[in-house]
Formats: C-alpha cells, structure tokens, sequence
C-alpha cells in the first residue's frame, strides 16, 4: 500500500525508534529505571526512543505542532496540524521483559486524527490507517471480526493498578461481561489493543484514564478497519476525557450496554 508522505515519514521515524528499543529490550536488565508513579515507569529507553521520533519528525514537518508523553506539549507555526506521539507503550511489559509493547504515531489535522501508525517492533508488525485509506499491517489489509454472538468474543481492556479508584468499577464490568463471552484479555498496552480489534484479534476493547497519545493513532486504525469507536461516556470527547470502547459493528451495541450499565 503506498501511503502519502505525511504516513512514510511516521512508518520511517517508527522503525527507527522500534530499533533502539528492540536493541535495549535485549539488555533489559541492565536498564537504568527511575519511577513516575504508581505502576508509570519511565526508562533511558523510552526517553531515547523519543528523541529519535521527536528529530525524524520535527525534522521532517518543523512547523507541526508536537505533543508526547514524555516531551509534554509544543505549538507549532502551523496551528493546525500536531504529532500526538507514544515512544513505547506497554513500558511495565517492556521492563518486565514481556514483548508486548509498541510506537504509537498519530497525525492530528484540526482536532482530527488523519493518520496513525502502531508499530509492534518486537514481532515487527506495523499496523498503519490513513482517514479514508483503510488499515493495514505490514502487506495485509485490515478487517474487523465479523463475530455475531457475545459468546463466541474475547474482548480487551485495561485493570487499575497501583490502587486506583477506578477498580471497583472495573471489577464490576468484569462481573457482568466474562459470564457472556469467551473471554477477556489484558495485555498492557493500549495502543495494540486497537491495533488487535482492527485485526479482528480481539471483537472489542474499552478503558478509562488513557492519555491522547496512547489511542490517537489505535482508534483511527480500528475505524478504517471498519469498526466503531465512541467515547465510553455518551456525548463525551475520547482523546480529551481519555475514555474509549470499540467493537466490530456486530457486537457494538452489545458491549456497550454492558459496560455503560
């Protein structure tokens, strides 16, 4: 699939980034580590990762506005259009040796996400979309699961840790959803959690208290893949409130009846 430029400079600066973090993985042990916060840990790693994608693409497009987790907020000279930019999410799965982590790379055109790239260096599976391109990975074009029965479904989400106020809800969303399907996953990183609905992995996926740069690009992957997206509060705003659910259109309305109990 060729993809405009904008979307080669974001697959480019992912690969880049996917290196030094593939090359650090494998001496994980040996990674310097301080703490965030509970359960948010940032590493030389994640920092170094960001510098790569900050330099290939402030380089490439100087006047487009810039926001990422580690590097906070920047304005551009073009008000219009910004990176929203994740170096590594699933960094607790990266320190704890688990390859499940990605680069999450979204392109925001006037409050709109027209481009997002997840690249999953570790298995080197780069899932990409443009608005109204489709989604890919790698070769392969991307489609929703074409699942019909709540009972036949595996859905994702994420679990509060570090004691969050945000478990006792969660607990109670689990309580009424694993009686009705096949299961439920919790990778740890949000970003492929999109990419898998997209890929029909996963039939759906919904979590509270994300950030723009963990969903930006996931959530314009799984709506060119053909699946719905809305804020997991009625009317709410997804990358300002940080609350998402998606499925495939089959299983939508189901899983949202579920969980927005």
């Amino acid at each position: 699939m060729q993809g405009s430029a904008n979307l080669n400079i974001m697959m480019k600066a992912a690969r880049k980034a996917g290196r030094s973090l593939v090359k650090d993985f494998r001496e994980v042990e040996n990674l310097q580590v301080s703490m965030k916060g509970a359960g948010d840990f940032v590493s030389k790693a994640d920092l170094a990762a960001e510098e790569i994608l900050k330099e290939e693409l402030r380089t490439a497009r100087p006047n487009y506005g810039w926001l990422a987790e580690e590097g906070g907020e920047e304005d551009g000279e073009d008000p219009t259009r910004r990176w929203i930019v994740d170096p590594l999410d699933g960094t607790t799965n990266f320190l704890h040796g688990l390859p499940h982590w990605a680069v999450s790379i979204a392109l925001e055109h006037k409050g709109q996400v027209v481009a997002g790239v997840v690249y999953d260096a570790a298995k080197d599976e780069m899932f990409f979309a443009e608005k109204g391109g489709g989604a890919f990975m790698n070769d392969s074009r991307l489609r929703v699961s074409g699942r019909r029965q709540l009972i036949e479904c595996v859905f994702a989400t994420g679990l509060p840790f570090g004691g969050r106020s945000d478990l006792p809800e969660t607990l109670k969303e689990l309580a009424r959803l694993m009686p009705t399907c096949a299961g439920v996953r919790r990778f740890g990183s949000a970003a492929l959690d999109l990419a898998y609905v997209a890929a029909g992995r996963y039939d759906g996926y919904w979590e509270r208290r994300l950030n723009a740069w963990d969903i930006a690009a996931g959530l314009l992957i799984v709506r060119e893949a053909g699946g719905l997206v809305e804020p997991l509060t009625e009317g709410g705003n997804i990358l300002e409130d940080g609350e998402i659910i998606c499925a495939n259109e089959n299983m939508f309305s189901s899983l949202a009846k579920i969980i927005r109990t």
